[in-house]
């Protein structure tokens, strides 16, 4: 392995103890400890507006993930996913969306100056760290998905397709003595190209070069002629002869933005 990924989310064993999570406070501060003795590239996820969660706690959680200087740092917002029980019984103390945008500023704010630059629209980094893995994501590139509950996508001359292998790892490794290891194999529609690959590109700071987007959809780039114009319009991007990035305010409101390129 070259670069160490921890899902520590918080060092508040109040907050992890309502999210669910299986480990405490010491665990995770041991972990960070191990990762910044034993790895030169490595990275801690936090998460922010979770239940009963204030902008002090926050700070609190960023100035002990910082103290550690991380080369990578990832902070998600908590997302309440269909399933889920927390999406059928929403867990109390939530925070309003005026203070969920102020933890995001004093996110930004501390990772600046603790060095790391926001290059995505949930992740900081020092210079020279930013997440390979990741901006292959990001830019819309392939990747294999090996292993239980894996996903992967992959390009053809004629088709995008993404992959599943089947989730439980006992009927995984059954299937594959089958030869039978994916679960589940859509191949994405034209008309919905545009769309997943700026749910992906829009997210990094850079944006995307033009010339990137026909050589991973196969389309031309007027097919998003008009979405791009009215995202600039809005002042959600803006444009030079070869790139689309988002603005500040398309960061903000990137889900907005990345809804503009859905097929109408």
């Amino acid at each position: 392995a070259t670069r160490l990924s921890i899902g520590v989310q918080s060092f508040d064993d109040a907050l992890l103890a309502r999210i669910g999570r299986v480990h405490d406070a010491r665990q995770a501060l041991a972990a960070a400890e191990e990762a910044a003795r034993s790895f030169a590239a490595w990275n801690l996820d936090l998460m922010y507006a979770l239940p009963g969660q204030t902008p002090a706690m926050l700070e609190r959680d960023l100035a002990q993930a910082l103290a550690f200087a991380p080369p990578h740092l990832s902070v998600y917002h908590l997302t309440l996913e269909p399933n889920t029980r927390f999406a059928t019984q929403p867990p109390a103390g939530l925070p309003d969306d005026d203070t969920a945008a102020a933890m995001l500023d004093l996110v930004a704010e501390r990772s600046a100056a603790a060095g790391l630059e926001r290059y995505e629209v949930s992740a900081y980094a020092r210079r020279g760290r930013c997440c390979a893995h990741n901006l292959n994501y990001w830019r819309y590139g392939d990747y294999l998905g090996l292993g239980a509950g894996a996903h992967g996508k992959l390009s053809f001359p004629d088709r995008i397709v993404r992959q599943q292998r089947w989730r439980d790892p006992a009927t995984y490794l059954q299937r594959v003595r089958a030869g039978q290891p994916v679960s589940n194999e859509q191949v994405v529609a034209a008309a919905e190209l545009p769309f997943e690959f700026a749910l992906n590109a829009l997210r990094l700071r850079e944006g995307f070069a033009l010339t990137l987007f026909t050589e991973r959809t196969g389309l031309p780039t007027t097919v998003i002629a008009a979405a791009v114009e009215r995202a600039r319009a809005r002042g959600l991007v803006e444009t030079d002869a070869t790139r689309v990035w988002p603005t500040a305010r398309g960061f903000d409101f990137l889900s907005d933005l990345q809804a503009m390129f859905l097929p109408r």
